[in-house]
């Protein structure tokens, strides 16, 4: 594999099927005074994503590379990038493709203030690998979340093709409703979360496939990933109307958590 580790960013080719294609993969991680502490999980799920798509990966390059972007002080979000490398014109790839692999790092100052959101019209496609997956093609993403700028609001809740929860433009999403813990299931269009995963282990979660409407019907909603943690919403506009939640204990009880 050529790893182009050293290589500065304003040379990376033009040809580089990550830039004009979106095909690779990326994973964001937090660093705290050099501190990885999910690192290997991040790379299991790249190493699953390369194997989904087909692309070789250098575990212990791409963890020396994360390691040597993340700076000894400071909060930081660490971002490791995988391109399926040069591949002249069209769709189809070399016969034995050289991925690129890198680490960048900027600050990332922790949240604590709750979240707006608003139900996004941009939706997920369940239905495409690629929603399962943290890969280079994130526009619906960031249309979701050009649509909850444009209305005043931090977040925006994706749905499905079938209408259904799927996720938050870039985090997993949690409600609490009658006392129990729901998330989105996978096959929902939901990526398969670290910080997802690790709430999972720890509570009794149900993974559901429902409609907006149980969001209007919950005591609390909560986003996760791996930089914030747990972020609870404040207020949610839906098809439906605007809801409001209040503090909740268990949300407080799942934050000790992050």
């Amino acid at each position: 594999m050529t790893l182009h580790d050293a290589l500065p960013f304003e040379a990376m080719p033009f040809e580089d099927r990550g830039l004009l294609l979106g095909d690779g993969l990326f994973e964001t991680l937090l660093a705290v005074d050099g501190g990885l502490p999910r690192l290997a999980a991040h790379l299991e799920r790249m190493a699953a994503g390369c194997a989904v798509l087909g692309l070789p990966f250098d575990r212990d390059e791409a963890e020396r590379l994360v390691l040597q972007a993340a700076p000894a002080a400071g909060r930081f979000a660490v971002r490791l990038t995988l391109t399926a490398g040069s591949g002249g014109r069209g769709l189809d790839r070399p016969a034995a493709p050289l991925p690129r692999l890198f680490a960048t790092a900027a600050p990332s100052a922790p949240v604590t203030a709750p979240a707006s959101a608003i139900v996004a019209t941009t939706r997920r496609n369940e239905g495409s690998p690629a929603s399962r997956l943290k890969t280079l093609s994130y526009l619906d993403n960031v249309l979701a979340r050009a649509e909850a700028g444009a209305a005043g609001a931090d977040e925006a809740v994706m749905l499905n093709n079938r209408g259904e929860i799927a996720c938050a433009g870039a985090a997993n999403l949690f409600w609490i409703e009658g006392g129990r813990l729901f998330t989105p299931r996978l096959d929902c269009g939901a990526l398969a979360g670290i910080t997802r995963a690790r709430l999972m282990a720890a509570e009794r979660v149900e993974a559901v496939a429902v409609g907006v409407e149980a969001l209007d019907g919950a005591e609390a909603v909560f986003l996760t990933n791996s930089l914030i943690g747990l972020r609870p919403l404040s207020r949610l506009v839906t098809p439906l109307g605007e809801r409001t939640y209040a503090p909740h204990r268990l949300v407080e009880r799942y934050g000790v958590l992050f």
